[in-house]
């Protein structure tokens, strides 16, 4: 099993923060009321927004539910 260091957990951290602020950014408090209203598993996305190891096929559904390219989300983190 790969260990992930401290490099590929703070990577992970941006990702799921990147998650997080475009939640808000779409006008959501909460992370249930997104993933509801777009038809996401509530706890998949709840682990994708605390940056646990989801499936990448997941992530951009979650993309296109932002209507974001893999470019667009990435460009806003370092």
């Amino acid at each position: 099993m790969i260990k992930l260091d401290d490099c590929h957990s703070d990577r992970i951290r941006k990702v799921a923060n990147r998650l997080r602020a475009l939640r808000i950014e779409a006008g959501y408090s909460s992370y249930e009321s997104f993933a509801n209203d777009h038809d996401l598993p509530r706890v998949q996305y709840w682990r994708m927004e605390k940056g646990t190891n989801f499936r990448f096929s997941s992530f951009l559904i979650v993309l296109d539910k932002h209507k974001m390219t893999l470019e667009d989300f990435f460009k806003q983190i370092d």
